[in-house]
């Protein structure tokens, strides 16, 4: 370390040495000066500050004495390892902000033995060898493309992939060059926005997605909870509250499991088409997980008209660690995109990107996705027969996709009063109500709700957490 760049005040009532003590003590708290560190000499220092050697030494002998630094002879005096000796309080604050959030999961792990989240995949199946044969293919190769900055929209080989799979899987229609890769639902969001524009009024079902929802309020939008019934948004609800946009997930609406019927879906799109600037976000909430009924096509397949923004991701049909979302612009919309976002970086590294290319080009997803539908459907069937069991169980719905069921209580218990109970019990379950709109919360169809998630969970797990429910219940 050549220099301090120490302002001293020679009028201040603070000695010279104290504010050298004070200025060096904090940079060692607030790592600005790393452990190990060698300091200037004290001649050094003496001379650059323009003060007397003597003064440098005293408050280097304090320092000394209070453990900051250390003296080794003949080479000079170096900062010591204070974590456990002293913190400054920002430096303490940001250690435990930090260590509360790496340690989140880590406690839901420690306080709960088993967690019916609806969030949680089966990674028991997954395959490995064949993800890491893929990224060891990929990464093996001397290719500077590799290394060079990629497309702002994501890599023309993803979205290649990612077009044919939507099409075949999806009935999504639209170019290469309509779809955008990003990293997460709530990124993509955040940069449609942007392309939209601000001071827009967005109509959402309640109960609903809260990141979509929260990230679209974030972006200043006014955000308008709608009225559902049993097929999902009521179209007279929409027309009244006269929205911009309409944020809908109508293959599977979350948490509720609503399929939105035909009928619905078209009184949809012809509302969008009625107006210019009207648009649908589509959010294709787990469309792969299907148990009942035919397969439902998206709705962005039936728009004829350029209103639907689709958005998808691969967080449940492979892993969320690969952080990998995609949206389907209208054409329409190609040019404010590019104009306004175009120039950002991606979000998604290049080679995962191209590992997820070559993985659902191989037909390696196809098949493990295929194999999933099984395992969840499995898991589906034996939990509902589990549940449907159960005495202090009302009713079961949204049981025709995805991972989670509904279930209404007998009793006289509040869906809030078991939750906190079954935490007692180190059983980690939901209410309802944790999804409803800020504001608007009230007790859906007169009966208190729990979200039972399933994906993760084992048979013996499933028993026992059904078990602990029923004893809150009935003890």
């Amino acid at each position: 370390m050549p220099e301090l760049m120490i302002h001293l005040e020679n009028d201040s009532r603070k000695p010279l040495y104290e504010q050298i003590y004070d200025y060096i003590r904090m940079s060692i708290a607030d790592g600005k000066i790393s452990r190990g560190e060698k300091l200037p000499s004290t001649r050094f220092l003496a001379r650059h500050l323009q003060i007397s050697r003597s003064t440098v030494e005293l408050a280097y002998e304090q320092l000394l004495s209070e453990g900051y630094i250390v003296s080794q002879p003949y080479k000079g005096y170096y900062a010591s390892d204070i974590s456990e000796l002293y913190l400054g309080e920002e430096k303490k604050e940001q250690t435990k902000r930090e260590e509360q959030r790496l340690s989140d999961q880590k406690k839901i792990e420690e306080e709960y033995q088993i967690v019916f989240s609806p969030d949680r995949n089966d990674f028991e199946y997954f395959p490995y060898s064949t993800w890491r044969k893929i990224s060891k293919e990929i990464l093996s190769v001397d290719d500077p493309y590799l290394l060079y900055a990629g497309e702002a929209a994501g890599e023309r080989a993803l979205r290649e992939a990612v077009c044919s799979y939507l099409y075949h899987a999806r009935g999504v229609k639209c170019r290469v060059e309509q779809i955008v890769v990003g990293a997460g639902n709530e990124y993509l969001l955040i940069l449609l926005a942007q392309v939209l524009g601000t001071k827009k009024r967005v109509a959402v079902e309640n109960p609903t997605y809260l990141k979509a929802y929260r990230t679209l309020e974030n972006m200043q939008y006014e955000m308008i909870p709608l009225e559902r019934d049993a097929s999902g948004i009521k179209i007279e609800e929409v027309q009244k509250m006269e929205p911009d946009i309409v944020y809908t997930m109508p293959s599977h609406q979350f948490p509720m499991g609503t399929v939105m019927p035909l009928k619905r879906r078209l009184e949809l799109l012809h509302w969008a088409a009625e107006k210019e600037g009207r648009y649908i976000i589509e959010d294709d909430h787990d469309s792969e997980f299907r148990y009942k009924g035919k397969p439902i096509p998206s709705l962005q397949g039936s728009d004829t008209n350029g209103n639907v923004i689709y958005i998808g991701t691969f967080s449940k049909s492979i892993s969320p660690s690969i952080r990998v979302s995609y949206m389907v612009l209208p054409e329409s919309l190609l040019d404010a995109y590019n104009a306004t976002c175009g120039f950002y970086a991606s979000t998604v590294p290049k080679e995962q990107q191209m590992i997820l290319a070559s993985f659902l080009n191989g037909g390696y997803f196809e098949r493990y996705l295929n194999k999933m539908r099984g395992i969840y459907r499995g898991k589906h069937d034996y939990f509902l027969s589990l549940l449907k069991k159960e005495a202090w169980v009302h009713k079961i719905y949204g049981d025709h996709a995805g991972m989670h069921l509904l279930v209404e209580l007998n009793g006289n218990m509040t869906a809030q009063e078991v939750v906190a109970a079954a935490k007692e019990k180190g059983l980690r379950i939901y209410d309802l109500e944790e999804y409803m709109i800020p504001g608007q919360k009230k007790q859906i169809g007169g009966y208190p709700t729990l979200l039972l998630g399933y994906g993760a969970l084992n048979e013996a797990e499933m028993e026992k957490g059904i078990e602990i429910i029923r004893s809150i219940l009935f003890e």
